[in-house]
């Protein structure tokens, strides 16, 4: 009853996502033989900053695993998949207006029924870390490619474990605030900043929160990053633990 409710509360986010996350992946996977076409478009004099970026760019471009990160990993998946997170974080008994109340009166315990809906939007992200990327194997020999699942799954697992920070943190807030815009805009303005700070300060390092998602160190050196898989996983354990107690402790 507690899986079957908290998938009801959940399920559009979770599809929505589902299907744009595919559409994607089956986007970046077919558009690649256009891409290569335009490589010899690309100025290779342009000076300066710009110029080294467009290199950089073009550079990624040229190899299919490279591509495939670059566009996929790196950027859409990324983005979209701290979006959702966010989202399904924050569809917390609390802003369930309508059904809140009845929620709350099944004979179980407080710690279940957050334990059982923060069990549910973990798997819901789970599958849209894993599924959308597993699809790229799949169409590559359409378009004469490989690109091996194994990469793929080691890839998703960087992602998902790092993007359970921003679902945990919107979980946390969703047991403060009764509605669910406060989580959401609070939540999406924390990953923000962050976002930003790491680009600014921590750049050179292959830990931050966006750099494990995006899987840098298996991408550039074949290196699972351990360290920070663990402190996203401790991090993200630290903050459900906050929004059980929390929500135990609540006033209804």
């Amino acid at each position: 009853m507690l899986w079957y409710k908290s998938w009801l509360d959940t399920r559009w986010r979770f599809l929505i996502g589902l299907a744009l996350l595919l559409c994607s992946a089956a986007g970046t996977v077919l558009t690649y033989p256009q891409i290569v076409k335009l490589l010899p478009l690309v100025p290779a004099n342009v000076p300066g900053a710009v110029g080294e970026k467009i290199r950089e760019s073009a550079e990624l471009l040229r190899s299919y695993r490279s591509f495939v990160w670059a566009n996929w990993f790196r950027q859409n998946l990324t983005e979209m998949a701290t979006l959702f997170a966010v989202l399904l974080g924050t569809a917390g008994l609390l802003s369930q207006s309508g059904g809140a109340l009845f929620t709350l009166s099944m004979p179980v315990s407080r710690r279940r029924l957050l334990g059982v809906r923060a069990a549910a939007g973990l798997t819901e992200l789970l599958v849209l870390a894993v599924v959308p990327s597993l699809l790229i194997p799949l169409l590559s020999p359409a378009i004469g490619q490989h690109y091996g699942a194994g990469n793929a799954l080691v890839h998703s697992a960087c992602l998902f474990v790092a993007a359970s920070v921003f679902f945990s943190v919107a979980f946390l807030l969703s047991t403060v605030f009764s509605d669910a815009w406060r989580p959401l805009l609070i939540a999406l303005t924390f990953a923000g900043v962050l976002a930003i700070v790491e680009q600014l300060f921590f750049r050179s390092t292959d830990q931050g929160v966006f750099a494990v998602m995006r899987g840098e160190t298996w991408f550039r050196a074949g290196r699972v990053p351990w360290e920070g898989l663990f402190a996203s996983a401790v991090v993200s354990a630290a903050l459900l633990y906050g929004a059980a107690v929390n929500f135990a402790r609540r006033d209804f």
